[in-house]
């Protein structure tokens, strides 16, 4: 081949070399693979959890805590290293010492999101202790009205949710109510004399929490997971006048002589609200004397296998009520830790 053709082919070629690279490269770029897809949420997780309230307040009066080889540490590190995943927080309006009022509640939210744990908020919607005989208003909602309570609800619950909001925190349920078996915010919201008005509080704190988290669960709370009666009672009357709820939450509070039993009418019961409600369960408050730990731990295991039984993952979780309350704190003997500030081994049922 002359010398001159040949350096024309060899341009030529080299050209074309150039222009096949290019044309590859632009249809490499095109057909670059597809990111994966985000991955589906996690796989459901079974809330084992505590009510742990009490706790800055018994810090602050020098209460210690000691995991079960006798170390000094963290209360909240001491329940996650016996398997607890989950914290609930109560809040109050304006308690008079301040514990559990709304900063209260985001120091400890802060601490619980830190170790990683999952957080439930508890709204009283009151000063102090709201209960199934006991659901006073708050000093300054006294004089309201009907519909200024309703307001005050809202603004109350959006308030400290968009607090915690603040702070990172996002709640994975939201109670409004404690143990509710009669309503709250009596008289006006007493579901005995007047369902209507209960059911109206519900609503308003059911829209609050959906408007700072619209993610989060809304828990009616009862005592007495046994009482099957009672709970169609309130709950065939909420409905019927027109409040929404995610989650059914119960109390369940038996003897060492009866928590077989008690057990057994709970989960029918349990059963029952997610047949008849098509809604999910939680067994928020439980406790036993701290003196009968392997009752009590009998007793938890049987009611988290009852709990986890519900089909389709109903049945989200249960909970210890302030199991970290030792040397009767407050008078308070159900807790779950020994004398020396010691778990009990029944929190060892929240291992597995």
């Amino acid at each position: 081949m002359p010398v001159d053709r040949f350096k024309t082919w060899k341009t030529l070629s080299f050209s074309l070399v150039l222009i096949m690279c290019g044309l590859m490269a632009c249809h490499k770029k095109e057909m670059a693979p597809v990111p994966e897809p985000t991955p589906p949420a996690s796989a459901f997780v079974f809330a084992k959890g505590a009510d742990i309230s009490w706790l800055t307040e018994m810090e602050a009066s020098g209460v210690k805590f000691y995991n079960p080889v006798g170390n000094q540490k963290d209360c909240m590190a001491i329940l996650k290293e016996m398997g607890l995943n989950t914290v609930r927080l109560r809040v109050w309006v304006d308690p008079q010492a301040g514990w559990n009022n709304k900063a209260d509640v985001i120091a400890k939210a802060v601490r619980a999101k830190s170790m990683g744990m999952r957080i439930m908020i508890d709204f009283h919607y009151s000063d102090t202790w709201a209960d199934p005989g006991k659901q006073g208003k708050p000093a300054a909602w006294a004089n309201l009205s009907v519909s200024d309570l309703q307001v005050a609800i809202e603004t109350h619950t959006t308030g400290v949710l968009n607090a915690l909001k603040a702070q990172g925190i996002e709640p994975a349920w939201v109670q409004v109510g404690n143990e509710t078996n009669d309503g709250m915010l009596w008289p006006e919201g007493r579901a005995s004399t007047n369902m209507k008005t209960f059911a109206k509080f519900i609503a308003s704190g059911y829209r609050a929490v959906k408007a700072v988290f619209p993610n989060a669960k809304v828990i009616v709370h009862l005592s007495d997971g046994f009482n099957n009666t009672m709970y169609r009672w309130l709950f065939d009357g909420l409905k019927n006048n027109g409040a929404t709820w995610d989650v059914i939450g119960m109390s369940l509070y038996p003897q060492p002589s009866n928590w077989t039993m008690l057990n057994m009418q709970c989960l029918d019961n349990m059963e029952d609200m997610v047949s008849r409600y098509q809604t999910e369960v939680m067994v928020v408050e439980v406790g036993m004397s701290w003196d009968q730990e392997a009752s009590c731990r009998s007793f938890l295991e049987d009611i988290i296998s009852k709990t986890k039984s519900l089909p389709g993952n109903k049945g989200l979780g249960v909970l210890y009520w302030e199991p970290e309350a030792y040397a009767n704190w407050n008078g308070y003997t159900l807790g779950a830790f020994d004398n020396r500030g010691v778990p009990t081994t029944a929190l060892n049922a929240f291992r597995n």
